[in-house]
């Protein structure tokens, strides 16, 4: 049995901050979660912390769009039903109703807030399409610039707000707990920051995480290099529950550089060619030029995103290729240059042309719809503690996020959040933190291992599994260098809490994966490849124990949501 650190090794903190409420993360959730605290609590002491710049997180890689029911044609009842379709029945229904029901009035604010999103000449909201999606809804920025635009404007609303302290280059490490067993604030380790360098702690009757995905824990990704997992990992030595980890969606479509371009350590983030393009028409295909997706699926290259990774593979690993095509040469070179200018700008800049030639693709880690369990508030199962964005599990993804759900869910959840908090349960006074536990139950995992935890797990926890699969790769998890601390010796730093964060995630993932003995969604067991709603149409969840064990529970779903026979 592998055990995990309750704590990470660190030392005590050397300095400290008091605020009202605290966010961690810079995406679109955690910016979002700021900006709408702000309102509502404007004489709160709002603190934002982010692990590098404010700029440096997934939100700014999203190149679709945000989807929304805006069109006249379109209506919340239909997003819900391809939301739904796509979660393969184990999204959690009102939480997706909350999502399409809001989400339109937060994508209006968002442009009020100044983010200039493409428009029609008619100047209503230029909308398209993506996979699993049966109407145009997806809008959308500089054409494929979605994120970048959506970060500049909330970034540029954070920086005008004077009331609003930023904490930049800042890692979170642990939770602080109060006598109670409540969120009472955070420890940090802070690089750069004059009489804030080095750890220290910031307390908060109310803290938010909001620090993004886990992709860094495979060897190839979509995700930034601070996506290492980090406030699933403190969530879970904090005593909260975590959900459907076994849910990560591969993109399909991430730019294949041959192995001699392929520069940069292992991890390096790996650039996406949007789904928005199979959107305007653009096609998978072999190297022969054969059509991949024809009788795969009714909705052939816009069929949900696992749909399409597991087809991807199945015609890689039959012909013994690590790559196939993306051939957007019959939407027109007008589209492509002007829709899709970044993406084109990065295939020209390693010698290949969309106007003229397919794009080399293949599938990498891209979005965890697991994360942190929250309720329909954000509220996880430590009191004080919410989450939203990629970190939180709040049900709406269900066994498969649909395209452009993401950005939406960071938009409503964080709104939500900053609307509970508001209502006064979180801010109980001054409580005041348990000092933070070091020796017993803390710990940290040899960094130099890094690489060695990437390929384990893209081999045995990747696209395909299996129990042997699985086991192999909780072996190698488990084999680790562990690096104890007794006392005041501790080696400690960076690059060991990110691999001590990475290991506690992928051992939980594997341990969820290796739970689930089906083929759903995302999910898929080469040795159980079929769906089995009898045995397993509910969610995986996943806890520390008292000494650091790995606890799993399996909660059913007994009332069946919308769409769960699709």
């Amino acid at each position: 049995m592998t055990v995990l650190p309750c704590r990470l090794g660190a030392p005590r903190p050397g300095w400290s901050l008091a605020a009202d409420l605290v966010v961690i993360g810079s995406g679109i959730a955690g910016l979002t979660a700021v900006l709408a605290a702000r309102r509502e609590l404007p004489a709160a002491r709002v603190l934002l912390v982010t692990k590098a710049n404010l700029d440096a997180g997934s939100t700014r890689w999203a190149q679709g769009g945000i989807a929304a029911a805006l069109a006249a044609e379109d209506s919340p009842a239909d997003h819900l039903a391809d939301t739904l379709v796509a979660g393969v029945g184990l999204c959690d229904a009102q939480a997706a109703q909350v999502l399409v029901d809001e989400g339109p009035a937060r994508v209006r604010e968002l442009a009020e807030l100044g983010a200039r999103f493409d428009l029609a000449a008619d100047g209503s909201f230029a909308l398209t399409r993506e996979g699993g999606h049966l109407r145009n809804r997806i809008i959308h920025a500089g054409g494929d610039a979605t994120g970048l635009e959506v970060e500049r404007a909330l970034i540029t609303a954070v920086r005008a707000d004077p009331s609003i302290e930023v904490i930049e280059n800042a890692l979170v490490l642990d939770l602080l707990l109060d006598a109670d067993g409540r969120a009472a604030g955070a420890t940090l380790h802070v690089l750069g920051e004059g009489s804030q360098d080095g750890v220290g702690a910031v307390t908060a009757p109310a803290v938010v995480l909001a620090t993004g995905g886990m992709g860094q824990i495979f060897a190839s990704t979509t995700n930034p290099g601070v996506s290492t997992g980090d406030g699933v990992a403190l969530a879970l030595r904090a005593g909260a529950v975590v959900a459907d980890l076994e849910f990560v969606q591969f993109h399909p479509t991430s730019l294949w550089l041959p192995p001699a371009d392929a520069t940069g350590r292992l991890g390096d983030q790996q650039p996406l060619v949007s789904e928005a393009m199979r959107g305007e028409g653009a096609v998978l295909v072999d190297a022969d030029g054969n059509r991949v997706m024809t009788g795969a699926h009714p909705l052939a290259d816009l069929a949900p995103r696992d749909v399409v990774t597991k087809q991807m593979s199945r015609v890689m690993a039959a012909r013994g290729v690590d790559h196939l095509f993306l051939d957007a040469r019959g939407i027109g070179a007008s589209t492509i240059e002007h829709r899709f200018p970044s993406i084109t700008a990065r295939c020209r800049s390693i010698g290949v042309d969309p106007v003229t030639m397919p794009i080399p693709v293949a599938p990498a880690a891209h979005y965890a719809s697991g994360g942190v369990r929250t309720d329909l508030w954000g509220r996880t199962t430590v009191p004080g503690l919410y989450a939203c964005g990629e970190v939180a599990c709040t049900g709406v993804h269900g066994a498969n996020r649909l395209a452009s759900n993401s950005l939406l869910e960071g938009l409503v959840f964080a709104a939500r959040i900053a609307q509970h908090i508001a209502g006064g349960e979180a801010r109980r006074g001054d409580a005041v933190p348990a000092a933070p536990v070091v020796g017993r139950g803390s710990g940290l995992t040899d960094p130099a291992e890094r690489s060695d935890l990437a390929r384990a797990m893209t081999d045995g926890a990747g696209v395909l599994r299996s129990a042997d699969s699985l086991r192999a790769t909780a072996k190698v998890l488990a084999g680790l260098g562990d690096l104890r601390v007794s006392g005041a010796t501790v080696t400690a730093g960076p690059p060991a809490w990110e691999m001590t964060n990475l290991r506690t995630v992928a051992t939980a993932l594997v341990a969820a994966a290796a739970t689930r003995t089906e083929t759903r969604g995302s999910h898929w067991r080469e040795d159980f490849g079929e769906r089995d709603d009898e045995h397993w149409l509910g969610r995986i969840l996943t806890r520390l124990g008292p000494e650091g064990e790995l606890v799993i529970d399996v909660e059913p779903i007994t009332v069946a949501p919308i769409g769960a026979a699709s």
